[in-house]
């Protein structure tokens, strides 16, 4: 007798079946969740008033989360051709608007309009009531926390289909260094830095990459006990994503050494150190295992020939984003090993530097230019979008070249040893006061 009740039932139906059956979800189920999501949001955005319904922000989460995962499941699904019958693909041929990306995409933006969320973000951030701004459905948490998630969704759904600058700029409105409203669930915290993360490293913006993944490896780190104890159900999926952040933060650290934090770089070391070691020594293979274990699953936007589909035609998105990665490590694969002679001197002859790495002097010169474009990046600086930056120019070796002459500077900053003591001494005291 009571519609949304089912509603809400057949969701956490379906999503068990996509995650507990091993061979999946029948097509049929596939179009029955999709249906049932269509009631569902029509239900929350149809109404000419706030729908009288409340639920945690873990479920509503949760669902966003889970509506794009089945479209990103479909998405491979519909592209893997080799075990359909006929039936299956006449069927998927006379549908092609199911699980289609602009419907999904309607949806959240459907949701982040009607909540207001990018205005009451706006006066958020400057110190104002969010709730002067909200609007009738705004100040109503269901809406305000589904669009402030359906943000969050943007994000991931347009860095799976390769638009990175599109999936910062539907964030530019909330603030990464406060507490915000995502810290409420860790699940969309963890998602949040991940996908900014990776969005960065392919906009080769790899000091933000670096605060990213570092910011939110040591917030897991500090929490791991309460996961393991209170939430142990979501545990699984956040030390996969975990070991993926940190995969991801080698390759960024290969291609950009910079300083971590100390807790973070021991744990790095820990996991990662053999394969930091074969990606410095310019190892492309070892790359390329790294982020195809640890980039998201990437999706083709739109429904594919079904006349004309190659066995391996899902793995394509993937193999286009893994060529431009790609691409970008062989620009600078030189880059490590030039360091490490410059590091060695205070100035060098040109020939001896070509001498050394068994290039002649022209390529060699390129590849110091290389070395000086590739070590200045766009970094965030202040204010709350994440496409904000300056180029600044984080190398511990800079030089500069006069005549035939190569003249290093160390722009390293000593280790400040007192402050890594500090810290140490206020933790033992923490530790000594709960034991």
């Amino acid at each position: 007798s009571d519609p949304i009740f089912m509603i809400l039932y057949r969701e956490l139906h379906y999503r068990h079946i996509y995650a507990r059956v091993p061979s999946g979800p029948s097509i049929d189920q596939r179009f029955e969740s999709y249906y049932n999501y269509c009631n569902l949001f029509n239900y929350i955005l149809s109404s000419e008033g706030p729908v009288p319904l409340e639920l945690p922000n873990q479920w509503l989460w949760d669902i966003i989360d889970e509506f794009i995962y089945q479209f990103q499941s479909f998405s491979i699904y519909r592209c893997k051709v080799g075990k359909k019958s006929d039936s299956e693909l006449d069927i998927l041929r006379a549908n092609p608007k199911i699980w289609n990306v602009h419907s999904v995409l309607n949806v959240l933006h459907s949701l982040v309009e009607k909540s207001n969320i990018n205005r009451q973000l706006e006066v958020y951030t400057s110190g104002g009531d969010p709730d002067s701004v909200a609007g009738e459905f705004g100040q109503h948490s269901l809406y305000k926390m589904l669009g402030y998630f359906s943000l969050i969704g943007l994000l991931r759904l347009h860095s799976l289909l390769g638009d990175y600058y599109q999936g910062l700029k539907v964030l530019e409105n909330i603030d990464f260094n406060k507490q915000s409203l995502y810290s409420r669930v860790p699940a969309c915290q963890i998602t949040t830095f991940y996908y900014v993360g990776f969005a960065y490293m392919m906009m080769r913006r790899y000091q933000d990459a670096i605060r990213t993944f570092s910011n939110i490896l040591l917030y897991i780190q500090r929490t791991k006990n309460m996961f393991l104890s209170n939430k142990p159900q979501i545990y699984d999926q956040i030390s996969k994503t975990n070991d993926k952040m940190y995969t991801l933060l080698s390759i960024c650290l290969t291609l950009h050494p910079m300083r971590i934090d100390e807790s973070v770089h021991s744990q790095l070391r820990e996991k990662c150190a053999d394969k930091m070691l074969r990606m410095q020594k310019g190892d492309v293979n070892e790359f390329e295992q790294s982020f195809a274990f640890a980039c998201p699953k990437f999706l083709s936007p739109v429904p594919p020939n079904y006349e004309s589909l190659g066995a391996n035609f899902h793995k394509e998105p993937f193999g286009l984003q893994l060529r431009v990665f790609l691409d970008e490590v062989a620009q600078q694969i030189l880059v490590p090993t030039i360091r490490s002679y410059l590091k060695l001197y205070t100035t060098l002859p040109i020939y001896k530097l070509a001498a050394f790495m068994d290039v002649d002097e022209d390529t060699l010169k390129t590849q110091l230019m290389c070395f000086k474009h590739k070590m200045k990046n766009v970094v965030w600086t202040k204010g709350t979008s994440g496409l904000d930056g300056e180029f600044q120019s984080a190398s511990e070796v800079d030089f500069y070249i006069d005549k035939d002459m190569i003249h290093v500077a160390d722009t390293k900053v000593a280790r400040r040893y007192g402050d890594f003591f500090i810290r140490q001494i206020h933790k033992f005291d923490e530790v000594r006061l709960f034991s």
